[in-house]
């Protein structure tokens, strides 16, 4: 059987786009609810997922041993209450979605889903010049 490693990257960076996909419309659906009493605020931590799963590999000798050995399968992001913030409310309704916070991060967000994404195109342009195409 042929073992490539070509796609490696595409592959961990196609899961962080996922991930950052989710936080956007994660993050839109907490603003969307920023006036409903007792919302509490969502997130998706997808960097400590990576990391996690970086640290666990047994190839700590450089990143192309490590992102070859990523198991995708634990790379998957989901939105879940913001453990952080659950209790912490500053508002009488206790909603505690903060509007400037919130656009801050969905800014953030976008801005890190367009760089996955431009590394996704630049992973196959790579790959298109070194097959000659």
């Amino acid at each position: 059987m042929f073992q490539s490693s070509a796609f490696d990257y595409i592959n961990v960076l196609d899961k962080a786009a996922d991930a950052s996909w989710l936080r956007e419309t994660t993050l839109a659906n907490n603003i969307a609810n920023a006036t409903t009493p007792e919302y509490k605020r969502y997130d998706v931590d997808f960097q400590s997922l990576l990391e996690r799963e970086l640290m666990d590999s047994k190839f700590n000798r450089n990143l192309d041993k490590k992102i070859h050995n990523v198991n995708l399968d634990h790379l998957t992001a989901t939105s879940q209450i913001d453990m952080a913030a659950e209790s912490y409310s500053y508002r009488l309704d206790e909603n505690n979605v903060d509007m400037h916070t919130e656009n801050v991060e969905l800014a953030s967000e976008q801005i890190r889903y367009k760089g996955l994404t431009d590394s996704i195109t630049q992973e196959f342009t790579r790959m298109r010049t070194a097959i000659g195409k």
